[in-house]
């Protein structure tokens, strides 16, 4: 492939992250006497926060404002180290780093998701953490604004050098907004239903290391 830099997704894409998610969100909706099954709340995992409180559950700003502090006094304590490295993801990084420039592009706060790669060592192989700009801070509220965030400052110009990885719709739409190509990964929360667009899907963290190395 003639990609020099590749952005990657963070949940569903490098972790698992659902549970730490799943239980912060179920405890800021509890706040507003709505009671769901954590399976039922995965759809919060990858989309920025305020999309899915406001989507699903028809929240106000002032509203999700609200649950957010509830969502993080869980997450931020407990939550955001409740996730795991998909098997293989560390060795598919070591292998990558050393032929490609590597980004994380996340709708999570820039902030948390240097924390999560951090606690899992994984730091050395990026050359940016990219994420969101905060909790209520809109200006990198969509994955476009993010990874057009990721790409202007790393002064990455010719977008046909680059690629988006990730398990969402979210990222898929994002990197075709903003000129990328970009590949889907079945191993996440997203289905192929999610895809459209997508220059290329794999099954599994071998797959996406092959499409690279191979």
């Amino acid at each position: 492939m003639k990609q020099k830099h590749i952005l990657f997704d963070l949940d569903g894409t490098i972790v698992r992250s659902d549970l730490g998610i799943t239980k912060g969100v179920q405890k800021s909706l509890e706040h507003f006497g709505i009671y769901e099954d954590l399976d039922d709340l995965k759809k919060f995992v990858g989309p920025p926060m305020v999309e899915s409180y406001t989507n699903f559950y028809g929240f106000s700003l002032e509203q999700y404002k609200e649950a957010l502090d509830v969502f993080h006094d869980y997450y931020r304590t407990v939550g955001i180290f409740e996730c795991e490295l998909y098997d293989g993801i560390e060795e598919m990084l070591d292998s990558l780093s050393k032929e490609y420039k590597l980004y994380l592009a996340t709708s999570k706060p820039e902030r948390e998701a240097r924390r999560v790669i951090e606690h899992f060592g994984l730091d050395k192989y990026f050359t940016f953490v990219g994420g969101s700009d905060g909790d209520f801070n809109t200006k990198r509220a969509t994955k476009t604004a993010v990874i057009e965030y990721v790409l202007e400052t790393n002064k990455i110009m010719d977008r046909g050098f680059a690629i988006m990885v990730g398990d969402k719709s979210h990222d898929i739409v994002g990197a075709g907004n903003a000129g990328l190509k970009s590949i889907g990964v079945l191993y996440g929360y997203g289905g192929l239903e999610e895809f459209e667009g997508a220059n290329y899907i794999v099954k599994n963290v071998e797959d996406l290391r092959d499409m690279f190395l191979c």
